[in-house]
């Protein structure tokens, strides 16, 4: 008898009873079961079910990581869209809201510019649902194979441009969805290969590279080109101030933390991340034109910041209330509030300590604020409702 997967291509809603016991069983996350039916030689790990939806599309949707991840090892089509609306399985990732899945298509293949049946990508369905963090890290990705071929020689070369030890370091601040300088900074000193004259212009030149082939592929990629663009000015600064000291970027990171006098607003980040956009080569970019209408009319210090525009343009994600982000690094989710003016949040104890040069000038001012508003701050105190059994709220003044 021959075996299931060396039929023709399967057709929607021909399955197997085994077939049909195995859809039942990703949707219930049975990895067990899921792993015995594979093995049993009567499943096809790409059938389709009577919407065109394969078992992978099921699995992703459902947010069944562990499921996936055995379905493509197993040798699920990442790219199959037998769908009815033409949907993926990165698509139901981006729907399901679960980046780990998101970023497991990604890493199997998944292509990004594929279209459903309305035209629309998988990035631009996440964002339509509200799934931003699935949106940023398919907006973010970049296959290390890319960046690996760098690391061989090509044609007559005698050595690569790209050490192969450098490789993995740098494609760690590639992948990275949070672009504050400062975050980027402590990632190249963090790992001491990169904490090198030669290796950062190695990694810069390789950067530069990469931004012209986004720009000159068939199909222009200009967020990533920018984003490879804003890589390669923050490891030639990393490299300009080595040069100058022998701190380990100490002193740069101070730089980009300095706070302006009376409001603590970081003008040279400001003015550091508006120079990388002007420095952007291709000058009939759409993107960069964008993003200059956007930033030279608002004067230094206003909303929106330089970091703000760019963050939504390359990420797809707005950069939302400054008390979601590190004071220090921009790193999202951070709870950590300074003890003093309960007004600034940090991520940890040590982006506190390295911020703390700087929010000491402004720290008292700022708590004097907080006292004042909750001073003038209506509160809401319940009391009876003339005994009839239920409760109202007025407001009081403290």
């Amino acid at each position: 008898m021959t075996a299931p997967q060396s039929r023709a291509s399967p057709k929607k809603g021909d399955l197997t009873a085994a077939e049909k016991e195995m859809l039942q069983v990703v949707v219930s996350g049975n990895i067990q079961e899921a792993l015995k039916l594979l093995s049993g030689g009567d499943v096809r790990v790409n059938c389709l079910d009577e919407c065109g939806m394969t078992p992978l599309m099921h699995a992703a949707y459902k947010g069944k990581a562990d499921m996936c991840q055995l379905l493509l090892q197993h040798g699920a089509d990442v790219n199959c869209n037998e769908h009815e609306y033409g949907y993926t399985a990165l698509m139901f990732a981006g729907l399901s809201g679960n980046s780990e899945i998101t970023r497991m298509m990604l890493d199997a293949g998944a292509e990004t510019d594929l279209v459903n049946s309305v035209g629309r990508t998988a990035a631009q369905m996440a964002a339509f649902v509200g799934q931003h963090d699935c949106v940023t890290v398919i907006n973010n990705f970049f296959s290390r194979s890319r960046l690996e071929y760098y690391t061989r020689p090509q044609g007559l070369e005698r050595e690569p441009k790209l050490p192969p030890k450098l490789a993995g370091p740098l494609h760690k601040i590639i992948m990275t969805t949070n672009l504050n300088p400062v975050k980027m900074v402590m990632l190249v000193k963090e790992n001491p290969l990169l904490v090198d004259v030669a290796a950062l212009e190695k990694c810069y030149r390789v950067m530069d590279l990469l931004c012209e082939q986004c720009v000159k592929q068939q199909d222009m990629n200009e967020v990533l080109a920018m984003k490879m663009h804003y890589i390669s000015c923050v490891l030639q600064k990393c490299l300009a101030f080595l040069q100058e000291r022998d701190d380990k970027l100490d002193a740069l990171l101070k730089s980009l933390l300095k706070g302006r006098d009376g409001d603590g607003f970081p003008q040279y980040q400001e003015k550091f991340i508006r120079d990388c956009i002007r420095k952007f080569p291709y000058c009939e970019a759409t993107l960069l034109q964008q993003l200059v209408r956007s930033i030279a009319p608002v004067e230094i210090g206003n909303d929106p910041t330089a970091f703000s525009v760019l963050t939504q343009a390359l990420t797809g994600q707005m950069a939302l209330m400054d008390a979601e982000f590190c004071a220090t690094c921009g790193e999202r989710g951070a709870d950590k509030r300074c003890s003093l003016c309960k007004m600034v949040i940090y991520c940890g104890s040590a982006c506190q300590r390295l911020h703390w040069f700087t929010h000491k000038r402004i720290c008292k001012a700022l708590q004097e604020q907080r006292v004042c508003r909750e001073r003038d701050t209506p509160r809401l105190r319940e009391v009876p409702d003339n005994g009839a059994n239920q409760s109202i709220f007025i407001s009081t003044f403290k």
